[in-house]
């Protein structure tokens, strides 16, 4: 009986030291590679703490993506490189993409994108910019599938997560994504 004791110790003081040792080690190698490609833009990882950043990063012309490896400097580079769309404000956390002054199927002006909030007539499409503001700083994603049960996003700074699934609910012609984490809404370049 002693000796699984002992065993189980040691057990978890050598977890305990792969943790604090290895994974740090781990996690800062990790950091900024390319984790997949979607219609030709990369998603990076951005280590284990989601809120640390690593400097900020810009198109060859200066515009300004965000801060390396956030959630918004992925969205962004990606209506750069994919869509060619330059957003006419470059500054803000991902829950302030979603102005809530906007109404439903109007321009977002800081954005220069059309706004479509959840659980109203518009469902979402690919490459719609869907935003989430539950979270202190909120969260960005690009649409990249849509069928009738869901849709599916990729996204940046979600560990090593990059891609989710939403599930869609259809009410009389009104769609809304999720269930326990919910979207405030979209954004869509016309």
């Amino acid at each position: 009986m002693e000796k699984r004791f002992i065993i189980k110790k040691i057990l978890i003081i050598v977890i305990i030291c792969l943790l604090v040792f290895i994974l740090p080690i781990l996690n800062k190698i990790l950091i900024g590679k390319e984790l997949e490609v979607i219609n030709g833009v990369g998603v990076y990882y951005n280590g284990i703490f989601t809120n640390k950043t690593y400097g900020k990063n810009f198109s060859e012309e200066g515009y300004c993506f965000g801060k390396k490896w956030q959630c918004v400097e992925f969205v962004k580079r990606y209506y750069y490189k994919k869509l060619n769309h330059k957003m006419p404000n470059v500054y803000g956390h991902a829950k302030d993409f979603f102005d809530l002054n906007v109404k439903q199927g109007q321009l977002n002006k800081d954005r220069g994108l059309i706004q479509y909030y959840n659980g109203k007539n518009n469902k979402p499409k690919i490459n719609d910019l869907i935003v989430f503001n539950d979270t202190k700083f909120g969260h960005v994603a690009i649409v990249i599938s849509v069928t009738e049960k869901y849709i599916e996003v990729i996204q940046q700074n979600s560990f090593l997560k990059t891609r989710k699934k939403y599930k869609i609910q259809n009410k009389n012609g009104c769609y809304t994504i999720g269930t326990k984490r919910k979207p405030v809404g979209w954004l869509r370049k016309q």
